[in-house]
């Protein structure tokens, strides 16, 4: 018998939780629940979920501020849940780590669509990192920088450099092809795929966390076209 994947739910109503959860479970998930940041951070830990939906106003320690302790250690998928709907609000989200970002009220169909959406990237992601030694390595190399997409590394400067799969996916992309410009929606179609619920927001989001990790080189930089998009430009 498989292992059913496992959804964290951290939302201090219970209203809320107890319908995701109804929602989830009837979809084969194991789920728990969490009222507050403290108690998911010893959730992340002890039930270590493969996904987590996260509510942005919790008492005491706030989501954005649970997304950035989970993301010292951990690359769980987040799924932020608020009902906030500014622009600003999305992409502080996506900026500390989130994964996808709902407004509330929500759909249940919408919400499980999406929770399957990114656990099917990371399965994705994880598949292709876990690939055998007999395979021929996916890299490339530049001078101080080495991108393995076969077993998800980046080494920058001599120093391994922690990133999630996503990040590592699209710098590599970019990274293949040097010199060619990629608008943000076929970053979109080859990165996060068509069945990605998301707009081009979430490309400039993780540009700017990879531009945060590893700086232009003498050679080579991360560019970006003014009304286009990006380009690993080589000198």
């Amino acid at each position: 018998m498989l292992n059913r994947q496992k959804i964290l739910i951290v939302d201090d109503d219970t209203n809320i939780s107890e319908l995701i959860d109804l929602y989830l479970t009837k979809e084969c998930f194991e789920v728990k629940c969490a009222e507050d940041g403290e108690s998911a951070l010893e959730a992340v830990k002890f039930f270590a979920p493969d996904l987590i939906l996260l509510d942005l106003m919790l008492p005491g320690m706030d989501g954005y501020q649970v997304c950035r302790e989970i993301r010292k250690e951990y690359s769980t998928p987040i799924i932020m849940l608020s009902a906030k709907g500014e622009v600003f609000d999305k992409v502080l989200g996506l900026e500390l780590g989130a994964d996808d970002y709902i407004i509330k009220p929500f759909d249940s169909k919408e919400l499980v669509a999406r929770v399957k959406a990114v656990l099917r990237r990371t399965m994705n992601s994880n598949s292709t990192s876990s690939a055998t030694n007999s395979t021929k390595a996916e890299l490339v190399k530049y001078e101080d920088l080495i991108i393995n997409k076969t077993n998800y590394s980046v080494t920058y400067m001599g120093s391994a450099i922690k990133m999630p799969p996503k990040e590592i996916e699209l710098l590599y992309f970019l990274a293949a092809s040097p010199n060619q410009v990629f608008t943000r929606e076929q970053l979109l179609d080859h990165i996060w795929g068509y069945e990605y619920i998301g707009d081009t927001r979430t490309v400039d989001v993780h540009i700017k966390r990879i531009r945060e990790k590893i700086s232009d080189h003498k050679n080579w930089a991360l560019t970006s076209v003014w009304g286009i998009g990006y380009k690993f430009e080589t000198r």
